[in-house]
């Protein structure tokens, strides 16, 4: 059980590192939102090491997103815009998105278990890894946000839906490609090599020695 939870904490510890790495080196859209490929270690531990890895992860995620609305690991321009209208709801905003997309993610792949062909199910939740980041990051910046005056006047009269597809845009079907392909490749490689066994998913949290 040791060498299983040094496993584990190796692994975690290697895709938090990818975290800061990715999130130093974010693409700037002009829509003040970034192409981001942060989506692939939650996929990955969703994946490899279960539901409340994807969730762990995805937290920690999160609250690299939120420093970066004070320019800590990279800098996001509407994250100090949110901030300097509410820290806290902008801390909300930013960390439970990221951390639903884990969890949800590992949910999702624990449905999957009657589909045999493992790729296919590495590269379906690659793809939802990037879509459902999208989706509810930006559900909550207009729910949480969209009557601000900031919002109001970054949404430019448009519609929410209309705003939330021409924000998205071309980085979002980048960060779905890259997701997909990424996310498939990597778990597939981890699953031919024997280093994903769903038995063992809860030995990181479990109490034993």
């Amino acid at each position: 059980m040791r060498n299983k939870k040094i496993y584990y904490l190796v692994i975690h510890s290697i895709l938090i590192a990818l975290l800061i790495l990715l999130g130093i080196i974010n693409i700037p859209m002009p829509s003040g939102l970034y192409i981001t490929f942060n989506m692939i270690p939650v996929a990955v531990a969703a994946i490899a090491l279960g539901t409340f890895s994807g969730a762990f992860i995805g937290g920690v995620w999160g609250i690299i997103s939120f420093l970066q609305c004070f320019g800590i690991l990279g800098f996001s321009a509407m994250g100090a815009e949110l901030v300097a209208i509410s820290p806290f709801l902008a801390f909300i905003q930013r960390f439970m998105p990221r951390l639903l997309d884990g969890l949800i993610l590992g949910l999702v792949f624990d449905a999957f278990k009657n589909l045999r062909h493992f790729p296919v199910k590495a590269y379906v939740i690659g793809f939802l890894a990037a879509f459902l980041n999208t989706l509810l990051f930006m559900s909550s910046l207009v729910i949480i946000f969209g009557s601000t005056e900031y919002m109001q006047n970054t949404m430019a009269g448009k519609g929410v839906l209309i705003y939330i597809v021409t924000a998205v845009g071309i980085n979002g079907l980048v960060e779905m490609l890259f997701s997909t392909v990424l996310t498939g490749a990597i778990a597939t490689a981890l699953n031919d090599a024997g280093l994903i066994d769903r038995r063992l998913k809860t030995a990181f949290w479990r109490k034993e020695a």
